[in-house]
């Protein structure tokens, strides 16, 4: 994992779970237009798919990265029974200028869809670059402030997983939620979305509470949070701790400080398994988070193992996923790459289960609901197998 991700245009150093790999504030409003419609390709001849990687910087995690998304696309395309697909890999840096450049080299070389980049600024100046070239970007960041017009996010989204959670805990008679963040931008962009998750159930917010990014803050903090939960009447506090940052001390000091967890449960926005040292602390046990379809995910990491030598990163897959997408659209006979193709109510599978791309750039995956017992994950709810069940 990073130890730093980006943030705007300057590094911050703080790494927000193993959900918000991909995250990125961008320098510039994303293109927001209905004018790109995507092309369509002839029947029998092999698609161009360019797929930009964040190769070429200083930083070697940017280039394992690199390698693993292609390693995955590659493996992607050897899956595939029939469409064919032209790969052409272009290197980014890392940097939103060069990310620019390189999409309308893509494009000038006849690419037709654009998978990645990564980091949110370069994935939205590479979608502003080709807005006019009939060209989708299909790109491999959770943020969703870049999403839309010509650009579709892969990534894990904030909001997704607060709707299914939400959802779920609602379906248990959960309708006072009170939100629990970090004092910084990622704190802020998952508060923002607990709330809109809450209130578009038609349950109520009835706090939210920030903290100092600091543990003698977050340890400070945690008497207040359950002050104000046990005066709220909240059922739950959701909370958007990430499990290798704020999460560990969110989870030893609510106990301390006196949550009955019978009384107001915890919720999560990341992903709790990440980290497994987690699993044994006091503050997780009966909470709920979200994980993927976990069948599906540990079968493209076995198969990418036996492939490639080793273990892929976690985000990896999303390579793939594009691939599968590009690929399945091109089997259905059409030859669209155009945004009515790509949002197809019935989605895709990839290697986190089901996944659909939204008109709004943004995206649905498939997820469990997940629990903490004894020190153990459990599943509570099995991750939908299309989009006709629970938690769609």
């Amino acid at each position: 994992m990073f130890a730093a991700f980006r943030q705007g245009c300057k590094p911050v150093t703080r790494l927000f779970g193993f959900l918000s790999l991909a995250w990125l504030a961008a320098c510039d409003a994303p293109l927001q237009t209905g004018a790109n419609l995507g092309p369509t390709v002839s029947s029998g001849r092999a698609v161009q798919v360019a797929l930009l990687v964040p190769g070429g910087s200083d930083e070697g995690s940017d280039a394992f990265l690199a390698q693993n998304f292609e390693n995955a696309a590659r493996m992607a395309i050897a899956d595939l029974n029939g469409p064919l697909i032209d790969l052409r890999v272009y290197n980014t840096a890392s940097d939103a200028a060069q990310a620019a450049i390189v999409a309308r080299m893509a494009v000038d070389d006849g690419a037709q869809i654009i998978l990645g980049p990564l980091f949110a600024e370069a994935a939205n100046a590479a979608g502003v670059a080709v807005a006019n070239s009939n060209v989708n970007v299909l790109a491999f960041s959770n943020n969703t402030s870049i999403a839309g017009g010509n650009v579709f996010i892969l990534g894990q989204t904030f909001d997704d997983t607060a709707r299914r959670l939400v959802q779920y805990t609602s379906g248990q008679g959960v309708d006072r939620f009170m939100i629990a963040h970090g004092q910084d931008i990622g704190g802020e962009m998952g508060r923002d979305a607990i709330a809109t998750a809450v209130r578009q159930n038609g349950s109520q917010v009835v706090a939210a509470e920030a903290y100092p990014l600091s543990q003698a803050g977050i340890f400070a903090a945690t008497r207040q949070l359950v002050d104000t939960a046990q005066a709220t009447g909240a059922q739950a506090i959701f909370t958007t701790a990430g499990a290798n940052a704020d999460l560990p001390i969110i989870a030893t000091g609510l106990p301390e400080a006196g949550l009955d967890p019978t009384q107001t449960r915890l919720i999560g926005l990341t992903r709790w398994d990440a980290v497994p040292q987690l699993l044994a602390l006091p503050g997780v046990q009966g909470g709920l988070f979200a994980m993927p379809d976990q069948g599906p995910a540990t079968l493209f990491q076995d198969r990418y193992a036996a492939t490639y030598g080793s273990q892929p990163h976690p985000l990896a897959g999303l390579a793939y996923d594009g691939i599968a997408a590009v690929g399945a659209l091109i089997a259905t006979g059409d030859g669209a790459l155009t945004r009515s193709a790509l949002t197809t109510p019935e989605g895709f599978r990839g290697t986190s289960g089901v996944f659909r791309l939204l008109p709004n750039g943004q995206n649905e995956r498939g997820l469990a609901v997940a629990t903490i017992q004894q020190n153990q994950v459990m599943i509570l709810e099995q991750a939908p197998r299309n989009f006709g069940t629970a938690g769609f």
